[in-house]
């Protein structure tokens, strides 16, 4: 299958079409531990350089399947497929994901006591430049590499020394996300409510900072409830998931039509 889809992205690329980059098809995923369906048959296709948005009713899947992606324990995958640059993403461990460029920004960011922040941020992207072949950066290398990041997110250097996450504000721990996404160079970047919790100039901040990584082999999924994060970060494509699968897909016009007539109205 891993062949099928990489001469795939090959004659799109040929024919002017941007490879894919994730697809999947049928995913259905239980929760561990009940064994209860939360995704019912998810179909999704998402291209390098395309910016994607999921909207949806709360219980309607959008975080369980950004967590699936991601391969969180909490979630077991009981049918589909997904395949991610022409590989099974499925049969790689979380950690391996993330290797290979599939960044999860978490919608309440966890507090890591202990763990100083520019460490844990250096043995990221360390491990990630590992698994791409490339040298370790040192200590002093690496805050070159780090520093113009700060800028970018209105972030102070102190927050380099603080430990991940530790009594940071809803705002910050935001920032501290993306800080890690542009960090890792992710390839693919799955964004659940970065915008949940933030003031307009932070969410302003995040979304700059989010803009400013979008690359043309690159692409972002992003996971929300509220059209104002579309005004800053502009989508692609908009998709509103029920009961744990896509049942509408459309253009960034498509936020307009939901914030107008709700779910109720723009399926009707």
């Amino acid at each position: 299958m891993a062949v099928d889809a990489q001469i795939e992205g090959a004659t799109a690329a040929a024919e002017g079409e941007r490879p894919v980059m994730l697809e999947v098809k049928g995913l259905k995923a239980v929760i561990t531990e009940s064994g209860k369906e939360i995704l019912h048959g998810v179909d999704l296709c998402i291209r390098e350089g395309e910016v994607h948005a999921i909207m949806g009713k709360n219980g309607s899947g959008k975080s369980t399947l950004s967590k699936v992606l991601v391969g969180h324990p909490d979630y077991e995958i009981t049918g589909g497929t997904v395949t991610y640059k022409g590989e099974d993403l499925l049969e790689l461990e979380p950690e391996e994901r993330s290797h290979v460029g599939v960044f999860l920004s978490f919608q309440s960011p966890v507090e890591l006591p202990g763990v100083n922040n520019v460490d844990f941020l250096r043995l990221s992207c360390n491990a990630r430049r590992a698994a791409k072949g490339l040298p370790e950066m040192e200590p002093l290398e690496f805050y070159g590499f780090l520093s113009p990041k700060l800028e970018e997110l209105n972030m102070d250097l102190k927050y380099l020394q603080r430990n991940v996450n530790e009594g940071f504000s809803g705002g910050e721990k935001k920032r501290n996300e993306i800080l890690q996404l542009a960090v890792l160079d992710a390839e693919l970047a799955i964004l659940d409510e970065i915008d949940s919790g933030l003031d307009v100039d932070a969410l302003r901040d995040v979304a700059t900072a989010v803009n400013s990584l979008k690359r043309p082999e690159k692409a972002v999924l992003m996971i929300t409830h509220y059209q104002r994060l579309l005004d800053y970060i502009k989508p692609d494509y908009i998709h509103i998931m029920e009961q744990g699968r896509i049942v509408l897909t459309g253009d960034a016009s498509l936020a307009l039509q939901l914030e107008e007539k709700g779910y109720a109205g723009i399926q009707s």
